[in-house]
């Protein structure tokens, strides 16, 4: 097990860790509500990363790079992470109007 200190790096090791063998790698997020601690796991049979954070801002990366691994996962591990963002995908999708009371 091996914690990686550097976000970016942790990113782009568990894109190789998953590139290189997609159908055993497993991504695994756990919070501890009392100790406020996030610890994101990437890891297949032989190599385990890890990542721990208690900063709240780390919150959106972990959005990220939760969307990277669902395209890399639905689309194949080819696909280029870069090209990647939540807000992107957010945008796509229509706005429902006439929520709420009509007057």
């Amino acid at each position: 097990m091996v914690y990686v200190t550097s976000w970016d790096e942790f990113v782009d090791r568990s894109v190789q860790l998953f590139r290189a063998d997609p159908d055993s790698t497993r991504y695994v997020m756990k919070y501890r509500h009392c100790d406020g601690k996030l610890v994101l796991k990437v890891t297949h049979n032989k190599e385990c990363l890890k990542f721990k954070t208690d900063q709240a801002q780390d919150a959106k990366k972990m959005e990220k790079l939760n969307n990277i691994f669902f395209t890399l996962m639905a689309r194949g591990p080819e696909v280029d992470p870069s090209e990647v963002t939540g807000k992107d995908q957010m945008d796509a999708q229509p706005t429902k109007k006439g929520r709420g009371r009509k007057q």
